[in-house]
């Protein structure tokens, strides 16, 4: 049997699972009030004081934290990666501690595993982080010389529901065309060929849909405009972009309840920007559709949003010609970790290196 300890960073909490093989026989979420945190200059200095609150909960519940077969982290903003379980090593360490592609709650997950790893003897990984890079060559191109699309999305969860919703197909994932969109704060909506993301919007200071807190595509005059003309610095510009964007620009909260809320009180502003959103997401997913040349074996719609009925059935409204439409509510992402890993302790898939 393994036991897996199971680690996911967000940005005021921490979730943490204990697996035994498939399953999960703990979960506790772990939240890190703001005066908490104010204490820390940035996330990436967070990662002792989380790794106490980690291990402090475990024992608190009767774990010993040496009867664990591994430990299994959410990866951070690392250099650009093929899809897979990774072993954190000394290379990945260096480029989470220094943020090689900014600085996220996610990088803190791979820094508490290595810590705690050296200091047990366990393995510690990493699964499809959100870095996962599967573009094909055509995707790349912007029409400017100097920057290129990058890949960065919701990796953990999209494959995770697309391997679910192929096997329930009695297919593998390898064997089916999917579309799946990830609704959460960030909204990533991905093009699946044959187990390999090959399109996807960047769901953080990238394009697509605008989400409950980001900006989604912006034209560029207007934004080269509030850039230079409005007195604004990096940091606030990309603070507006990403965190004070999306429906918490429009409507003051990222919070889909409190937006029915005001729709149900007769709120129209408040229906309009929220069909609004919809309306952006069946876009991508008519984009990605194009991408696939319209040989979709299925649309999948997940994350937290996917719960919303009034919301799903917008985007229903306006994609279902284009396939089957499946929803799948939430994010298993702590399942997707330990998936991930079983997947290489049972020899299964082979453990990759972070070169």
């Amino acid at each position: 049997m393994y036991r897996l300890l199971i680690i996911n960073p967000g940005s005021t909490s921490t979730k943490i699972a204990v697996f035994e093989n498939d399953n999960e026989i703990f979960l506790e979420v772990l939240r890190h009030p703001s005066q908490e945190t104010a204490r820390f200059e940035s996330i990436g200095d967070q990662y002792e004081f989380r790794k106490k609150v980690i291990e402090e909960t475990l024992v608190k519940n009767d774990f010993n934290i040496k009867d664990f077969s591994a430990i299994i982290s959410r990866g951070g903003l690392l250099r650009p990666l093929e899809s897979g379980t990774y072993a954190v090593n000394e290379k990945m360490v260096k480029d989470l501690k220094i943020g090689v592609q900014g600085q996220h709650a996610s990088n803190l997950g791979g820094l508490i595993a290595s810590r705690i790893a050296e200091e047990t003897g366990i393995k510690a990984y990493i699964v499809d982080p959100v870095v996962v890079d599967e573009l094909q060559e055509i995707a790349r191109f912007t029409g400017v010389l100097e920057i290129n699309r990058k890949s960065l999305f919701h990796a953990l969860n999209q494959k995770a529901v697309a391997r679910v919703v192929a096997k329930e197909m009695g297919k593998s994932y390898e064997e089916v065309n999917l579309i799946v969109a990830h609704l959460g704060g960030g909204i990533t909506v991905g093009a699946h060929r044959k187990g390999k993301v090959i399109d996807v919007n960047n769901g953080l200071l990238g394009d697509g849909p605008f989400s409950p807190e980001r900006a989604g595509t912006v034209p560029t005059g207007e934004l080269i405009k509030m850039c230079f003309y409005g007195g604004m610095s990096i940091e606030e510009v990309k603070s507006k972009l990403a965190g004070k964007a999306g429906l918490r620009a429009y409507l003051g909260t990222n919070d889909g309840r409190e937006v029915n809320k005001m729709i149900n009180s007769g709120n129209e502003y408040a229906a309009l920007i929220y069909e609004s959103m919809a309306y952006n997401v069946a876009k991508e997913i008519g984009s990605c559709a194009t991408v696939l040349e319209g040989n979709m074996d299925a649309i999948i719609l997940t994350g937290g949003l996917a719960y919303d009925e009034r919301f799903i059935q917008w985007i229903i409204k306006r994609t279902q010609f284009l396939s089957k439409i499946i929803v799948k509510p939430g994010e298993e992402e702590m399942k997707a970790l330990a998936e991930g890993g079983l997947r290489v302790l049972r020899g299964e898939e082979k453990v990759k290196e972070y070169v």
